[in-house]
């Protein structure tokens, strides 16, 4: 080879090189683009793929509400509350937890998010509907009663502040408390109505998150991780173990009892009971309708009068107690009397420790008594006559006017998810039976409150293959 071909070929060779190396950056630039556009593709499909799961879990919630609805009309009758189980259990009215919507094993899933009034909160939800006579009502409980509730933070001062929110004012009784909502930012009115919600609470003068929540943020009856290590993460909480929920855990503004029977017929009004008054016939009538002989529906009538004259009866509780019935001659009427209030009462079948001991004539100790006996005894919370093992005469007396055996109000606390886990949707859904058929009175879209299902749950569906 001589150096003159020499010459000539190594700016070749360096030129080929270049090229070489140019060709492997715009290689090297493809495959960053294609990688590039692959990611991107993938997350788009991520996102899709969670926004459809998103949508299935809130059609997975629309079947939960659909599915309260049949429970509900089926078995929530004459204010009996529904008993839930776990399939495949027979006795159970109902089922309220990983409720399949579909056929195929990973499709969308609901639960009914409740509460076991007989115990305290554990680390896991509890799973059913929530009957709302088993809470105070906020537009009839007393400013004692509320005050009665166990937050460290309650005072009689936002108790008086509910019952005045609630109460229309007069003109000059009105101002001072006028003048006080004028100085809030914003600043505002105060109603002088009806609560038509329990997180109207928000505006009472007084609230604060820590006293509506408490430890609960979550609002699903559970001590979750976050609410149980301090300061390490909202809410502050002590630690201690035990969920300590707000205000929003133990009241309501929905409960009520219907002014009719289950056949459209009026109630017989137990306030009035003249022998001269219709009520008196219609109660005659109901004695005999039911299957109560003549003499003894003469007997019954007879206390009746005999006690009347003394006092007019203030409560279903004390036409019971003067009637001289026994538990099975009450449990015939006891769905076909009203006293003179219907609104706001509270089921003692139903009703947690804590709401018991609000109420007068019950106190702490009375209150866990009562439930005590309500898991001994089941089978007799057939009517209020089992409190009668339970309370002084006395006791039932003072209590009546705000107890009940009957509800007619659910609400249905729906968490869902969508195929194999993916997606989340949670809604309350408040249901009223006072006309027969039920029908949504009140729905919350409780979503932003994060995940409500529990660690177990989770844990679950983690395992679910797609």
């Amino acid at each position: 080879m001589t150096p003159a071909t020499l010459s000539f070929a190594d700016p070749l060779r360096r030129q080929r090189g270049s090229v070489l190396i140019i060709v492997l950056w715009i290689c090297l630039g493809l495959v960053v683009l294609v990688l590039y556009f692959a990611d991107s593709t993938n997350s788009e499909l991520q996102a899709a793929a969670n926004r459809v799961g998103e949508i299935e879990a809130r059609q997975a919630v629309a079947a939960g509400t659909r599915y309260t609805a049949y429970i509900l009309n089926n078995y929530a009758i004459d204010g009996v509350v529904p008993d839930s189980g776990i399939p495949p259990e027979p006795t159970a009215d109902y089922y309220s937890e990983a409720l399949q919507v579909g056929d195929d094993p990973g499709d969308p899933r609901f639960w009914f998010i409740g509460r076991d009034v007989n115990n305290l909160p554990t680390t896991e939800p509890v799973f059913c509907l929530v009957d709302e006579a088993s809470k105070l009502n906020l537009n009839t409980a007393t400013a004692t009663m509320l005050a009665a509730l166990p937050m460290t933070n309650m005072t009689s001062d936002f108790a008086a502040a509910i019952v005045g929110w609630r109460t229309r004012q007069s003109q000059s009784s009105g101002s001072a408390l006028s003048s006080a909502y004028s100085t809030l930012n914003p600043p505002r009115l105060n109603k002088g109505a009806p609560f038509e919600s329990v997180d109207e609470l928000r505006l009472v003068y007084g609230a604060t998150l820590d006293l509506l929540f408490g430890e609960d943020t979550n609002l699903n009856g559970t001590l979750d991780p976050n609410e149980d290590d301090g300061d390490q993460s909202p809410p502050h909480d002590n630690q201690d173990g035990q969920l300590q929920p707000g205000m929003f855990e133990y009241v309501t503004a929905f409960s009520n009892q219907p002014t009719t029977t289950r056949t459209g017929g009026p109630r017989v009004d137990i306030s009035n009971l003249a022998p001269n008054n219709p009520n008196f016939q219609r109660l005659t009538a109901l004695l005999t309708r039911k299957g109560i002989s003549a003499e003894r529906g003469a007997g019954i009538l007879q206390n009746l009068n005999r006690a009347r004259p003394q006092r007019a009866f203030t409560s279903g509780a004390d036409f019971m107690l003067a009637s001289g019935m026994t538990e099975s001659e009450f449990a015939l009427i006891h769905t076909s009397i009203m006293s003179f209030s219907s609104a706001g009462l509270i089921n003692v079948n139903t009703a947690s420790e804590t709401v018991l001991a609000c109420i007068p004539g019950v106190g702490l100790s009375s209150a866990a008594s009562l439930v005590t006996y309500r898991l001994a005894n089941p089978t007799a919370l057939t009517s209020l006559f089992w409190i009668t093992h339970v309370l002084s005469p006395a006791a039932i007396r003072r209590a009546g006017p705000y107890i009940t055996d009957q509800s007619y109000q659910f609400s249905a606390d729906i968490a869902a998810v969508g195929r194999f886990g993916r997606g989340y949707h949670r809604e309350r859904v408040v249901f009223d039976t006072t006309m027969g058929m039920p029908r949504i009175i009140y729905r919350q879209d409780l979503s932003s409150y994060g995940w409500a299902l529990g660690t177990q749950v989770r844990k679950t569906l983690k395992t679910a293959k797609p």
